[in-house]
């Protein structure tokens, strides 16, 4: 009986690693099925420009997994049973269940409400394709009104400061305000800080700092200090939470439900599942946990996956670098900063910012939609047969 290995979820993660699975390891020995919700692989790091009005790629999954073997389930995960070794899934059939020897899960994140009342009910986000194009929906219609409209951004972290610089840029007639819990730009170095708020100058961004949002209402926010902000579309930013299913599930999560992994990418409560990505609690090189984000894909995705290959194939397992060098920020389509951090998470005193910061930022964005696209190139041509008996120590012979 083949080794099945299923992969939950088809972004940066999970599309890496089931395509490398896939050339890595023996068709005759394994088979692998990635379950998503949508037909299509999601450029979450462009969704603030497909909001702002402008295409961006999302290439078929069937065209990405092309030639590799691997079984592409479109269904939604409702549930996962490590106990029995089983997925439970929805689609337009009626949905299943998926049986697993060794489980990838890279769920990702979606957009946090934090409790604030009314965020579920009125708010905006660009934590997912459809919630995108919600929004350029909207958008599209203030657009189109005599009396135009506004546009309040929650949220000074990253998709905060690229979302209301896009949306600046790419509608003009839209007044836009972003609203920051403290200092806008705050880990940032100041010399960043200083380009970061010329550049909300120069789209006529209002910046308001310090300014904490106690309700979101239809056509208006209500901040903490007791200001009314008017606002036709808000946008809110302030932070990501994942899926609760892991948690359900009995795996051992955090207090935020992510999966508490090893080393190599492995829940610490059952050998036979994997986390990568967002979903991930994963410790870095430099100690401290890595942040939710693109790199961290990539670095955990190479790390479990060398992990189930080496498990599998009963060769030894490489450690992959596990480490976050700095933020790369979009401001628009030509400006942009390049912020590097230390081995402690700050901001080194120097960055790039400007034309040359925005084009590294497309680079990295083009880079990152290649790779997942082509997830077996430069991989050797060889594929490994499963040992005998995977590498199981008593000790993970106990908890499974």
């Amino acid at each position: 009986m083949k080794h099945r290995i299923v992969v939950l979820g088809a972004g940066y993660a999970g599309a890496y690693v089931a395509g490398t699975l896939a050339r890595r390891l023996s068709p005759a020995d394994t088979e692998i099925t990635v379950v998503n919700a949508e037909p299509d692989f999601v450029q979450r790091l462009r969704l603030h420009q497909l909001a702002a009005g402008q295409e961006i790629e999302a290439p078929q999954l069937a065209d990405v997994f092309a030639g590799t073997a691997i079984r592409l389930r479109l269904a939604r995960v409702t549930a996962v049973d490590p106990e029995r070794r089983v997925v439970a899934v929805a689609d337009a059939d009626g949905g299943g269940e998926l049986g697993y020897d060794t489980l990838l899960y890279a769920l990702g994140s979606h957009g946090a409400d934090r409790g604030v009342p009314g965020v579920a009910e009125h708010a905006f986000d660009v934590a997912s394709r459809p919630s995108a194009l919600r929004l350029r929906e909207r958008l599209d219609s203030l657009s189109k009104r005599d009396e135009g409209g506004s546009v309040l951004v929650v949220g000074d972290g990253l998709t905060g400061i690229e979302t209301a610089t896009e949306i600046a840029e790419s509608r003009p007639g839209l007044p836009v305000t972003l609203v920051a819990r403290g200092e806008l730009g705050a880990p940032l170095a100041a010399g960043a800080r200083s380009h970061l708020r010329q550049a909300c100058d120069r789209l006529g961004i209002t910046v308001l700092e310090h300014t904490g949002v106690e309700a979101v209402e239809a056509t208006r926010v209500l901040c903490a200090d007791g200001t009314v902000l008017a606002s036709d579309a808000t946008v809110w930013t302030a932070g990501f939470a994942v899926n609760p299913i892991a948690a359900a599930s009995g795996l051992e999560v955090t207090e935020n439900g992510r999966i508490v992994v090893d080393r190599t990418m492995r829940s610490v409560s059952h050998p036979n599942v994997y986390a990568a990505g967002d979903s991930a609690y994963a410790i870095g090189d430099n100690g401290r946990p890595l942040p939710m984000s693109c790199a961290s894909a990539g670095y955990t995705g190479r790390q479990a996956t060398d992990a189930i290959v080496g498990r599998l194939t009963g060769r030894e397992i490489a450690n992959t670098k596990l480490e976050y060098v700095g933020n790369h920020i979009s401001l628009g389509r030509r400006d942009g900063i390049l912020q590097m951090v230390d081995g402690e998470g700050q901001a080194k005193p120097k960055y790039v910012g400007g034309r040359k910061a925005a084009r590294i930022k497309a680079g990295i964005v083009k880079m990152s939609l290649w790779a997942t696209s082509h997830p077996t190139f430069g991989l050797p041509k060889r594929k490994h047969r499963l040992a005998a008996a995977p590498d199981v120590s008593p000790a993970e012979k106990a908890i499974a």
